[in-house]
């Protein structure tokens, strides 16, 4: 079946992996005693992202790139201190886009 899918489609390659975590687009699933356990994930080998917008965006710009990276936070996080460490990644990523 997964051969079957790669075939599909030639650019996306799906693999398959066992473990306690998987990395599926940007969020970390962990499997922590039969709960699945969900979080934004960060790579660790890039630089920190600087929004993509400058001082002649037009306000929209800025206002959905922070509502989009808000729900993310929100739907992703399990628990409040994983929000919490989310909301301090955006606050450090709008500090180092200044």
């Amino acid at each position: 079946m997964l051969d079957e899918a790669n075939r599909f489609h030639p650019n996306i390659k799906l693999v398959l992996q066992i473990g306690r975590s998987v990395l599926f687009l940007d969020v970390l699933i962990q499997n922590s005693n039969g709960a699945l356990i969900t979080s934004v994930y960060h790579e660790e080998a890039t630089e920190s992202y600087a929004v993509p917008f400058g001082p002649d965006h037009p306000g929209h710009i800025f206002r959905n790139t922070v509502d989009t990276d808000i729900t993310r936070a929100v739907r992703y996080s399990r628990a409040l201190f994983q929000f919490e460490e989310e909301i301090r990644q955006m606050k450090l990523m709008f500090l180092y886009n200044r």
